[in-house]
């Protein structure tokens, strides 16, 4: 689950982060009062509240809304309103968002703060390695995944511990490599110890700011902020599931919500159906080495009927970026069977018009694999991931 950047700055800021002063708008005249209550004079930052990054550099659908993209500078008080009404109601177009973008319902409106240099600050798990680990970066006009592909040298990559505390040792470590003053010693503690604390009381899977600010007085400041939470861990914190906006969330991922499914959406073009997080990352990675990205993946649990699980499985047939679909399970409480079903019943509403492998492994398989052997839909079964993901790459390239 993700929240949009006023969200996650109010939270980091609670637990020692430096935030800009601003405020929550909805219509063109909220966004003028809030300016001036986080700023007197100006300057302002107007900044659309769309869960996607790079909105800097976005453009809006509409022309009304002008060329400028979803974050701008605005110096003059009466330029507010203006600026609101292109803004609000428009559609925001990304590199993250696709070409449909998405609508923004509000904007942020902040105090600008002048710095001297920014800097990327990100907490993720490393899967590689599985350890919690920090990654700073200086960045001027080169973005962070710009440098993860071209300059890793440039990253500082640190082990975090799990128990939320950041070492001294870590933090001078980060000060000299990103060579900052040392009067900023203490307000980088401040953002490194709030960052994981967050990480941590919060499961999270990502912690990100971009950028961080080195203001004039040497103090540091979260110019922007991203959190992504675990959809898995959500029952534990009932404050962060309130959070979540229906308005940025797909039909599709709120049909899975309700059947209690992840589903996560991506830019490629096969559509996974797997029973675990860890069997959804291998596939994607086996169909990334064969050049092939992953379009969605749906993760079904147990304690389903297969109504659900048809349900589930509609939800990948009817994405229009889905050109193959790869039904990886691994039966134990989820029974093969029940799969089977549901793969049918879907089938049966909504028809089959991609390639479809089906690999079972566990619980009642055998009979899984009779269900779809006697069906009369064109289904390609597999003993193992591998060969699936093999003959559903062939299938693909021969339906083009």
């Amino acid at each position: 689950m993700n929240i949009h950047e006023y969200q996650a700055k109010k939270i980091l800021s609670r637990y020692g982060v430096n935030i800009p002063k601003g405020g929550v708008a909805y219509t063109p005249e909220e966004a003028k009062r809030v300016a001036s209550k986080v700023s007197a004079r100006g300057p302002w930052m107007l900044k659309a509240q769309v869960q996607s990054g790079a909105r800097k550099k976005g453009y809006f659908l509409e022309k009304e809304a002008g060329k400028r993209g979803g974050i701008r500078l605005v110096k003059l008080k009466k330029e507010i309103t203006k600026q609101a009404e292109q803004m609000l109601g428009s559609t925001l177009v990304t590199v993250q968002t696709g070409p449909k973008g998405k609508p923004v319902s509000r904007l942020y409106v902040e105090a600008y703060n002048k710095v001297e240099r920014i800097f990327y600050a990100g907490i993720a798990v490393d899967r590689e390695s599985a350890t919690l680990t920090l990654l700073v970066a200086p960045i001027k006009q080169e973005e962070i995944t710009s440098l993860i592909i071209n300059s890793p040298h440039k990253i500082l990559r640190l082990p975090l511990s799990l128990n939320g505390r950041t070492s001294p040792s870590q933090i001078k470590e980060i000060l000299s490599f990103l060579k900052l003053p040392p009067q900023s010693a203490k307000s980088l503690k401040s953002l490194i110890r709030g960052m994981h604390k967050v990480f941590i009381e919060y499961d999270a899977t990502m912690v990100e700011i971009n950028p961080v600010g080195l203001l004039p007085s040497g103090d540091i400041i979260a110019l922007d902020a991203k959190i992504s939470f675990d959809d898995n861990a959500l029952y534990r914190h009932p404050d962060i599931r309130k959070l979540q906006d229906d308005y940025e969330t797909s039909e599709r991922e709120l049909k899975a919500m309700r059947s209690k499914f992840s589903y996560s959406e991506f830019d490629g073009s096969i559509g996974c159906i797997v029973n675990g997080d860890g069997i959804a990352l291998a596939a994607m990675d086996m169909l990334r080495k064969k050049g092939i990205g992953t379009a969605c993946f749906l993760n079904v649990k147990g304690g389903v009927d297969k109504d659900k699980i048809a349900s589930g499985i509609k939800i990948i047939l009817t994405n229009p970026r889905v050109e193959g679909v790869l039904i990886n399970i691994l039966g134990g409480f989820l029974r093969c069977n029940l799969i089977a079903e549901g793969i049918i019943l879907a089938a049966s509403e909504v028809g089959l018009n991609v390639p479809l492998v089906v690999r079972f492994e566990g619980t009642n398989k055998d009979e899984a694999k009779d269900i779809l052997q006697k069906s009369k839909f064109p289904i390609t079964l597999a003993e193992t991931m591998e060969d699936a993901i093999n003959l559903l790459v062939q299938a693909v390239e021969e339906s083009d």
